[in-house]
């Protein structure tokens, strides 16, 4: 992801708090995604004790799962995607109506599933398979455009996505729990995937802007290899699985992946800016992904964990971890605010650490004292909710402008891995 946005110097200024946060995806679906990281947690903890719509047929266990990946994942991933790809391209981003359009989409998923409409169930699926078939439309008509490769790895997770999502909510639909389960992990490992594309494209920039704040030079120049080693290793887990090879074939692709993205931590051997608040969580990021993945292949092979403690690390860890963390250096870096992260944010992402250490510890046959769910739901909660208050002033000030650096060597991270070839 670039530092700064490209475009718009020359255009009216929007005047009000609406059109401020429609001028840029980032803006609207960054603050849409912490709230609903804040909010569901909550409201699933609080729901179990009741008599949940849809329980009757879909755990509620599962369906959290879902709207965490497809409400709060999913929304990050509209606003990293909707402001990422027009600078990669150069291109003008989407503003004001198509991205109310896909809030509206996403949002009314989000309101079904709230509010258990289980006759509306079908109405919600065909909103969320929706906005993803919108995203991928506006990455291949850029592509086409542009007349460039670089974004059909989005565009074919982004399909992957759909389908995955698909079938999930028609085991949902028709009962077929097993079905919607298996689906659900692979939602998540296509989340994984898509991780693995961002950090590539994410970390360079990012690195090289701590090395050198002038940006004369380009210092960090990553390992081709890595760029997309770990997403790859992702897609062959997923496709064994998906085919129905056998459990320890299927764990063994899984332990693999899982190894990339631990192999992925060797980016941040800087130096002394390896301790940075960014690149620690970048790094950390990685780390959760790549351990609870391993973790998860192990509880396969017969290790004494429960398999689902493993994905808690990798989805609600290493994935919540980085959205937390593109939430903030990227929020900072397109409202014209240089990278140096606050307190909250740096307290946040502990409390995001410590939120899932407390969530999967009793899958390790650790059980701490009190309400383990209410405390970890707290901890998660206090992270997003606190960037998103510190956050709302600068994403949705009247008079905004975009910032007038260009930032040239940090726009195009590919080159980095180029360099590094040549």
């Amino acid at each position: 992801m670039s530092c700064g946005p490209n475009q718009g110097q020359h255009r009216p200024l929007p005047k009000s708090r609406a059109a401020v946060l429609a001028d840029e995806g980032f803006r609207l679906f960054f603050l849409l995604g912490a709230v609903h990281a804040a909010l569901w947690p909550a409201f699933w903890v609080l729901a179990l004790g009741f008599d949940l719509p849809l329980a009757d047929r879909v755990p509620p266990s599962l369906w959290h799962a879902h709207e965490m990946l497809i409400g709060a994942f999913g929304a990050a991933l509209i606003g990293f995607l909707t402001t990422a790809a027009p600078e990669w391209t150069d291109t003008p981003p989407p503003r004001g109506r198509p991205l109310w359009a896909l809030a509206a989409l996403w949002g009314t998923g989000r309101i079904v599933g709230l509010l258990g409409w289980d006759g509306m169930a079908a109405v919600g699926a065909l909103a969320d398979l929706a906005w993803m078939t919108a995203l991928m439309v506006f990455l291949l008509r850029l592509s086409w455009r542009r007349r460039t490769d670089r974004l059909l790895s989005f565009a074919a997770w982004l399909a992957l996505l759909m389908t995955c999502t698909a079938v999930a909510r028609w085991g949902f639909l028709v009962g077929d729990i097993t079905l919607a389960s298996r689906a659900l992990e692979w939602v998540g490992l296509v989340f994984l995937g898509l991780l693995g594309l961002a950090l590539a494209r994410i970390t360079v920039p990012v690195t090289n802007l701590i090395l050198d704040p002038t940006e004369a030079t380009s210092p960090f120049r990553p390992h081709p290899g890595r760029l997309n080693l770990a997403p790859g290793l992702v897609l062959v887990a997923l496709a064994g699985d998906v085919a129905g090879l056998g459990p320890m074939v299927t764990a063994f692709l899984m332990f693999g992946a899982g190894a990339a993205f631990m192999d992925r931590m060797g980016e941040a051997f800087i130096g002394r800016a390896a301790m940075r608040a960014e690149i620690l969580m970048l790094a950390g990021a990685s780390a959760l992904a790549g351990a609870g993945l391993m973790l998860t292949a192990a509880a396969r092979f017969g290790a004494p964990w429960d398999p689902v403690a493993g994905l808690h690390v990798a989805l609600m860890g290493g994935l919540g971890l980085a959205v937390y963390a593109v939430f903030c250096i990227a929020g900072r870096l397109h409202t014209g605010r240089p990278l140096g992260l606050t307190w909250i944010e740096r307290w946040g992402a502990l409390a995001i650490v410590a939120a899932v250490a407390l969530r999967a510890a009793p899958g390790f046959g650790w059980m701490p004292p009190g309400s383990i769910h209410g405390l970890s739901a707290l901890l998660w909660a206090g992270g997003f909710f606190g960037w998103a208050c510190i956050s709302w002033s600068p994403f949705s000030r009247p008079g905004w402008a975009s910032p007038t650096a260009t930032h040239a060597k940090a726009i195009d991270p590919d080159s980095a891995f180029q360099a590094a070839a040549e």
